[in-house]
């Protein structure tokens, strides 16, 4: 039994032995190849781009909200409101004017007892919103006093934006590269050192900010002036070179 106990104490300290050897090794190894492939020296630097262009395009969301005892006569005032509306709009005969329903919802609505206790149901809301998207600018409040006037009570929103944002986007990419590359080059020579090529390259947006005008609870203007504004599309680009 005392041989077995040496033989197993001589087994696990030649273990431990050849456990510490491969540590060594390893960390040997390891500075070796960091010698011999040293870390590159890199730079790394952001260009950010924003492009300012006018608009091309509008949505505007027209809404009509009704309220009856009963469901069925929210809902009849309702589409009765909404079909003048938009058989106004239509009337103008915007070319490429376009023309959809966004949200359609049909609530109940009730009274709470100040002193408590169950509501008391008073009736039903309808409300039935429609997106119309032009191309012409310059009848967006035309097209708002129109709907106003036939029925739409509520103005949801007014948003200008493009129809077609890739070129502009490509264009604030263009120069957020152009800008973040010549913050390369002039940390580098401000080192004295110079730019060898380009290690990595990634992109954030861009991102286009449409103009938004104010959303109005109802619209009752005789003439609703409209002003378009400029859109902001921005881009980031971060570079990352190898210098020598």
């Amino acid at each position: 039994m005392f041989m077995q106990i040496i033989e197993t104490k001589k087994i696990l300290s030649t273990f431990a032995i050849f456990t510490a050897l491969f540590v060594i090794a390893g960390s040997v190894s390891a500075q070796m190849t960091e010698q011999h492939h040293p870390r590159t020296p890199t730079i790394n630097t952001t260009g950010e781009a924003t492009v300012a262009v006018q608009p091309d395009q509008a949505r505007i969301e027209l809404g009509v909200t009704t309220q009856a005892e009963t469901s069925d006569a929210a809902v009849t005032q309702n589409a009765e409101k909404l079909t003048a509306t938009l058989a106004a709009i239509r009337a103008l005969q915007i070319a490429g004017a376009e023309i959809k329903t966004v949200s359609y919802t049909l609530q109940p609505s009730y009274r709470y007892p100040r002193e408590g206790g169950e509501p008391e149901l008073t009736g039903y809301t309808a409300t039935n919103f429609v997106r119309i998207t032009i191309n012409d600018l310059t009848k967006v409040g035309t097209v708002i006093d129109a709907g106003t006037k036939a029925g739409a009570n509520r103005v949801q929103s007014l948003q200008f934006t493009l129809q077609d944002d890739r070129p502009v986007k490509a264009q604030a990419l263009r120069e957020a590269a152009q800008q973040a590359r010549e913050k390369s080059n002039a940390l580098a020579g401000a080192l004295g050192l110079e730019v060898v090529r380009i290690l990595n390259v990634t992109e954030s947006g861009p991102t286009m900010i449409p103009v938004r005008d104010m959303a109005y609870a109802r619209a009752e203007m005789a003439s609703t002036p409209i002003e378009p504004g400029t859109i902001e599309i921005k881009a980031t680009v971060t570079l990352t070179v190898e210098v020598k």
